[in-house]
């Protein structure tokens, strides 16, 4: 029986149901509430997923530092590549088994930056990918020893095109707001590689055959062969684009970075402004080299190469890639305490640079350099103090070391980690920066591998020796930046040019008043001084008092000092000056009355 068959005639079923307009306005009004009340999903801008994506780089290459230290005191790895006379790896080849792949990572650095000028940056991180799959491919099947310096010099090559750019295109997507953030994350994957490099060697370790070390080279070959696939795809810089022209296409990238109308008109009037002031016919590589060292950009070039090269002297390497012997050293026993120490280190890298990441955009670059370069250098050359005091005999002196290194990572992975790459990009104006970022990455990469080759065998001469160099180096860093080195967080391009027109410590000096007698020609208080001595000697003034001298003829012309004029007025200035100066005292009583006179 339908609802029709039990009602009156002349009553419907929508008259029955039908709620008052009252009510519908009431029910409308809540159900909007509760829609508002309701979690808006998290919209996460495209331009942070590409920044990402690309920070894949930076795994790899944390992952290799973390791993071929482990791999090399591996059981199954030195039976198969130790000498057969001593059964052991030699501190030499262990070095060379880590380093080579920096030897050829630099010199590959310094192609990158043109290509990527060239080709753009996602295409070459894509090509760094696959040379870098291809290399580490070989040194994951190898059998002898050759085989693996091949394939690791192979990997360094891929390694060196990828990496830098991966940093410059991290900067160039970013708006300006976000740009520490988003090039700290790069750094930040870094860290996690490193960590996940030396748990991966812990868990392997214990495998019965030669899988143990070439699992770790194998994933580091997928990993990167995952970054070749995937940048393709990503939307090109927008800078990039209007770098080489492509300037329609420059306002479609921004769109689907999802860059906000605001941010990128913010870019775009930067980006524009460094347009006009670079336009200049695009040359070959060689030319383009040679910007890198003009007089408006020479100081920041240097800079940039000195930081990136010194960030590695801090030992910071020497202590990622040995970490197991270090930590054994110190009096750690046994291999397993060795390689958890080290994870417990690489957690407390990434532990560091995530929260240091956050305040990226509020600390002062400068800051950051200055108070990490006064923790890193202290931990240094008080764990070298240790070692040569013998009081790494003691369990007092061992303990202190061991907490001594974990301060020494706290203190890097929350600064120079992170703010030296944001440094060296950012200094440099558009036409340079990539070129600037590929030579600074190859000074870093080369004196990694004079830390990763000679630290094994300055350990085996000296406990106390590499501490002493390391900190050393960070001191001298530390200095460089509190003397030269300019704040440039959201700086423009401007105000970065303005900053090295003088250097930094220039501007912390007190301003002098400057004398106005320094303005007075030595030639012309010469002759007065002259003058006043014959006038002495014949107690005659050889100079009539009626006539007249003007000021200025006794102001020097071509000085280049500016008088502080801030209190002080014209007519006071020149009382002042007529007391300084000692003239004849006809001449000096007729000028004071002129000067009452004005």
């Amino acid at each position: 029986m339908s609802t029709t068959d039990i009602l009156p005639g002349n009553v419907s079923s929508e008259a029955c149901f039908r709620t008052p307009s009252g009510s519908r306005g009431l029910l409308h009004r809540a159900r909007s509430v509760a829609v508002e009340a309701l979690p808006k999903p998290i919209h996460v801008p495209n331009y942070i997923w590409c920044t990402l994506f690309t920070a894949i780089g930076g795994f790899i290459f944390g992952f290799d530092t973390g791993s071929i230290g482990p791999i090399t005191i591996m059981p199954k790895f030195r039976a198969q590549f130790a000498n057969t006379e001593t059964g052991v790896i030699s501190p030499t080849t262990q070095g060379l088994i880590v380093s080579c792949i920096l030897l050829t990572a630099s010199l590959a650095s310094l192609v990158s930056g043109p290509l990527s000028d060239r080709i753009s940056r996602t295409r070459t991180i894509a090509i760094g990918g696959i040379v870098f799959a291809v290399g580490s491919s070989i040194a994951c099947s190898a059998n002898t020893l050759a085989q693996v310096f091949v394939g690791r010099s192979v990997a360094g090559v891929g390694e060196g095109l990828f990496l830098s750019v991966v940093t410059v295109y991290a900067i160039e997507i970013a708006p300006a707001s976000s740009r520490g953030r988003l090039g700290s994350v790069v750094q930040l994957l870094i860290t996690i590689g490193i960590a996940s490099g030396y748990f991966v060697c812990y868990g392997t370790s214990r495998i019965a055959s030669s899988f143990s070390w070439r699992f770790p080279l194998g994933m580091q070959a997928a990993v990167s062969v995952v970054l070749a696939a995937g940048c393709p795809f990503l939307p090109h810089s927008p800078r990039w684009l209007r770098h080489v022209g492509r300037s329609a296409e420059a306002d479609i990238a921004w769109v689907r970075l999802g860059v906000s109308a605001a941010d990128a008109e913010k870019t775009e009037e930067n980006a524009e402004r460094e347009r006009e002031r670079e336009r200049s016919p695009r040359g070959n590589w060689w030319q383009e080299a040679r910007q890198l060292w003009k007089k408006d950009v020479r100081k920041r070039t240097g800079l940039g190469v000195f930081l990136m090269g010194m960030q590695n002297a801090s030992g910071i390497d020497g202590v990622l890639y040995y970490a197991p012997v270090l930590f054994s050293q110190a009096g750690l026993p046994g291999t397993t305490a060795s390689f958890i120490a080290s994870g417990v280190s690489g957690l407390v890298n990434i532990a560091c640079t995530i929260v240091a990441q956050f305040f990226a955009d509020s600390w002062g670059r400068r800051a950051s350099m200055i108070s990490g370069g006064t923790v890193i250098a202290g931990s240094m050359l008080v764990i070298g103090t240790l070692y040569a005091s013998n009081a790494s005999d003691t369990s007092a002196g061992r303990w202190a070391i061991i907490a001594l290194i974990y301060i020494f990572v706290i203190g890097f992975s929350c600064t120079w980690a992170i703010v030296t790459r944001i440094i060296c990009s950012e200094i440099q104006p558009m036409r340079t920066r990539a070129a600037a970022t590929s030579l600074g990455q190859c000074a870093n990469w080369a004196i990694n591998w004079v830390i990763a080759f000679s630290t094994p065998l300055f350990l085996a001469h000296s406990s106390s020796g590499p501490y002493f160099l390391f900190g050393a180096c960070s001191l001298i860093t530390t200095v460089a930046c509190l003397v030269y080195l300019p704040e440039t967080r959201g700086a423009s391009l401007e105000e970065v040019d303005k900053a090295f027109e003088v250097s930094h410590w220039r501007s912390l000096l007190p301003k002098r008043r400057t004398s106005d007698a320094a303005h007075i020609p030595s030639s012309m208080r010469a002759e007065s001084i002259q003058q006043e001595q014959e006038r002495r000697e014949s107690n005659v003034p050889d100079i009539p008092v009626n006539e007249t001298y003007e000021l200025h003829d006794l102001h020097d012309i071509n000085g280049d000092n500016e008088r502080d004029a801030e209190h002080i007025t014209e007519s006071e200035r020149e009382r002042e000056l007529w007391d300084t100066i000692q003239l004849p005292e006809p001449v000096n009583s007729v000028c004071r009355r002129r000067v009452q006179m004005n």
